[in-house]
């Protein structure tokens, strides 16, 4: 009879000590965590908004959160993550027409939407 080999050498997969992230993956991760931390940022402003409508006292205690140091924070993070969001956004509809799939103009657009996510957001929160 035949001996079969039961064990399958396999390469096996790079390890997170010897692999070097690459900025295409940094910046699809980044656009998923973005994605989630605007939702986070909704329910913020809707609890706001709930509290306003819900009456003077419930809104005090609202109103002090989204105004204060974390409410400030949260809000300007927003932004950057709305500019983010926006520009990766904006790639990918440029990556599934077909374009930009070079590895080198790949890299160019993530930097281009991380510099420009952070310029708009300075520009952003300056102007308003």
């Amino acid at each position: 009879m035949a001996e079969t080999k039961r064990v399958v050498e396999r390469p096996l997969s790079p390890h997170l000590q010897i692999y070097r992230p690459q900025l295409t993956s940094i910046t699809s991760i980044l656009t998923r965590i973005t994605g989630n931390a605007l939702i986070v940022a909704a329910f913020l402003i809707v609890w706001w908004l709930l509290a306003a409508s819900s009456g003077p006292e419930y809104f005090a205690t609202a109103n002090a959160v989204v105004t204060g140091w974390f409410g400030d924070l949260v809000l300007s993070l927003s932004v950057w993550a709305l500019w983010y969001h926006y520009f990766a956004g904006l790639r990918h509809l440029y990556f599934d027409a077909g374009k930009g799939l070079e590895v080198q103009t790949a890299e160019t657009l993530g930097w281009v939407i991380i510099i420009g996510s952070v310029c708009m957001t300075l520009f952003t929160l300056i102007v308003i």
